[in-house]
């Protein structure tokens, strides 16, 4: 883009910086939920709260399923290393 184009989009510099920040914070938030070593250690929590009883079988395989799932995707797109 020439120096035109760069003097008639000024006025949206605002809007594009927002826009980017919004995205830094996005990928940042995904990396951190998609993190193996995050999700292990919420794996491991889990465990303990079943054990404690505070959750039963069923809550426990419900959320042991949606925590797995996280991990797989994580580790496949490699969301949570970078």
């Amino acid at each position: 883009m020439g120096l035109i184009g760069e003097v008639l989009l000024l006025p949206f510099a605002p809007v594009r910086g927002s826009a980017w920040v919004i995205g830094q914070v996005l990928h940042e938030a995904e990396r951190l939920y998609y993190d193996p070593a995050a999700v292990r250690a919420e794996l491991a929590l889990l465990e303990e709260r079943l054990e404690a009883g505070e959750i039963d079988e069923e809550e426990f395989d419900r959320l042991e399923d949606e925590l797995l799932d996280r991990l797989e995707t994580g580790l496949r797109t490699g969301a949570g290393t970078d």
